[in-house]
């Protein structure tokens, strides 16, 4: 059984990137400006490791932003194959993003505050090509959009992932030691994860290898349980 995609976030470098590449990941996350949370590069920084990446690893741009032309404007500079928004957009929004970037990916990111996230995520699940459940707070003075390394509830996400037929990542707080609870719980399509393989800041090869087992491990585990159980 294929367990979930993993993705690795807050890349910073090339080197970094290669190491995660070297791993076994499906997807780099690379930040770029936000109001709070760990990770940002600068956009040379992006294009740069983005230009190392090797087909097929995804390569995501986690942007901030919420007007359409400075997005396409980013990714552009950017040239990742894959954009992901950490804050919400206008109506409409979504539509002129996919005409004004074909062939580029769009991952809305949904922060899970509570049951009226599934909503949420039931209207913009049919404008994007995937959506990825976080832990933020965009109510804040200073809006949390990702990076908190908090856990949220899980029941929320699994009926969102039940409700929406493109595929969902889940983020937020999750380690060696959750995340066989986590998968067993959402069942997602991929797993997003920065701090938790993280040693003083830097991507730690023992705690991507580990979470990379633990990960191989669940998916065992769920593939073993028989039919009807």
């Amino acid at each position: 059984m294929r367990g979930p995609r993993i993705k690795i976030c807050c890349i910073a470098d090339v080197a970094e990137a290669r190491l995660a590449v070297r791993a076994g990941a499906d997807a780099l996350g690379l930040v770029s400006a936000m109001p709070s949370g760990p990770g940002v590069i600068a956009e040379q920084t992006i294009a740069e490791v983005a230009d190392s990446v090797p087909p097929p690893i995804a390569t995501f741009l986690l942007t901030s932003r919420s007007d359409v032309a400075g997005i396409v404007a980013q990714q552009r500079r950017c040239r990742t194959n894959t954009v992901q928004l950490c804050d919400r957009l206008a109506p409409g929004g979504h539509a002129a993003l996919r005409d004004a970037m074909p062939g580029v990916r769009i991952v809305q990111v949904v922060h899970v505050t509570g049951p009226e996230s599934l909503d949420e995520a039931a209207a913009v699940a049919p404008e994007v090509h995937a959506i990825l459940l976080d832990s933020g707070n965009q109510t804040l003075a200073v809006k949390e959009l990702g990076g908190t390394g908090r856990t949220h509830d899980w029941r929320v996400s699994r009926a969102i992932r039940d409700a929406v037929s493109v595929p969902v990542f889940l983020a937020g707080g999750l380690r060696v030691d959750n995340v066989a609870e986590a998968v067993a719980a959402v069942e997602p399509f991929g797993l997003d994860l920065c701090s938790g393989l993280r040693t003083a800041g830097r991507l730690d090869e023992g705690k991507v290898h580990a979470f990379l087992d633990a990960v191989a491990r669940a998916a065992t585990d769920e593939s073993e349980v028989p039919s009807g159980a």
